[in-house]
């Protein structure tokens, strides 16, 4: 029933128009705790940057962390960017096909190997992501003890039910039922195609949401002409220390210890993680100090140049909010193939 079901009705999404191997492990890398619809425009351009896993080995990392701003968790970008050069160094330019030699690879882990390996290569493993332990936990009733069931659990379940003769696509349809019906709190359980083989039938405990945390930032947006050149503006940016725990080596707009006594001129709201950041940006006129850390880099960017560097997130925000940067294209979309999935949040 499941495998009947996903064709009609999994979403359209271009990484499900191919099966190479290089392309399926970008989007799984992408969409690990990052929406969907952010991951379809980003990664469209990155592949279009980096068509292979060859001219991903021999880019430079700031580039890499150019085109992934906006996706967060940079160390993703990092690591997938050390793994390529790995894969050419020490498997000729090709991913290995089996998940056992991909967990060996920097950045791949217990979900993101069975995935590659599974819908590029056809190997009999079972996935368990997010939305999957959550179908398989309300489908047997894996918590009826109240005790979340454990890794292992999990795992021998997804691989008594997968279908060894279309891992992949069975796999995608777990995640695809996890994603758009099997849903967190409000399940859509009228139309889930295996709801008769369901033992909890949306009577189930949603895990208790987490604590959000909300902070208060200021930031700086500083201004002038570009080399003198008065058509041509320039914004001041400062780089996060190689040594910071958070998006090291990542561009950003100068944080100010105390918001000025003038309007901010403009305010956002960022989520990251488990915190909110309400942020009040100021301009700059060359009346407000900025402090920053001994030996931190500034750099005046012309504004054309801004989609060339690795930004924050935040900083990606706040520039094409005010108009500064200019906002991605919309990305075409064609009819949905098997070969990818994603991974929203669970």
């Amino acid at each position: 029933m499941l495998l009947a079901w996903y064709p009609e009705h999994a979403r359209d999404l271009p990484w499900r128009h191919t099966r190479d191997p290089y392309r399926i492990w970008i989007s799984e890398v992408m969409l690990q705790q990052t929406r969907v619809a952010t991951v379809i425009e980003r990664y469209t351009r990155f592949t279009e940057k980096f068509p292979s896993l060859l001219s991903l080995a021999l880019a430079r990392q700031e580039d890499v962390l150019a085109l992934w701003s906006g996706l967060g968790y940079y160390k993703r970008a990092r690591l997938l960017h050390d793994a390529a050069r790995l894969v050419v160094a020490e498997h000729g330019g090709s991913l290995p096909q089996t998940a056992a030699e991909l967990r060996k690879l920097p950045g791949v882990g217990a979900y993101t190997a069975p995935a590659i390996a599974s819908i590029a290569y056809g190997e009999p493993i079972a996935v368990v992501d997010g939305n999957v332990e959550r179908v398989l936990t309300r489908l047997q009733a894996l918590d009826a003890d109240g005790q979340r069931p454990t890794a292992g659990t999990l795992q021998a379940r997804a691989d008594e039910l997968l279908d060894p003769e279309s891992p992949g696509i069975f796999n995608q349809a777990m995640m695809e039922l996890g994603a758009t019906i099997c849903l967190p709190r409000t399940p859509l359980c009228t139309v889930c195609p295996v709801y008769v083989y369901c033992r909890t039938r949306g009577e189930h405990t949603p895990r208790p949401r987490t604590q959000i945390v909300s902070r208060q930032a200021s930031y700086l947006l500083w201004r002038r002409p570009f080399r003198g050149q008065t058509s041509r503006v320039a914004v001041l940016l400062v780089k996060r220390p190689e040594s910071a725990a958070l998006m090291p080596g990542m561009w950003e707009l100068p944080e100010l210890p105390e918001p000025p006594e003038q309007q901010p001129i403009l305010r956002v709201r960022h989520a990251i993680t488990t915190s909110n950041y309400y942020v009040s940006v100021f301009a700059g006129d060359g009346q407000i100090g900025i402090t920053t850390p001994s030996g931190t880099e500034r750099k005046w960017f012309p504004e054309r140049k801004l989609t060339e560097i690795p930004l924050t997130g935040l900083a990606r925000k706040i520039l094409m909010r005010l108009d500064v940067m200019a906002k991605p294209r919309e990305v075409r979309r064609g009819k949905a193939l098997p070969g990818g999935e994603d991974q929203p949040p669970a």
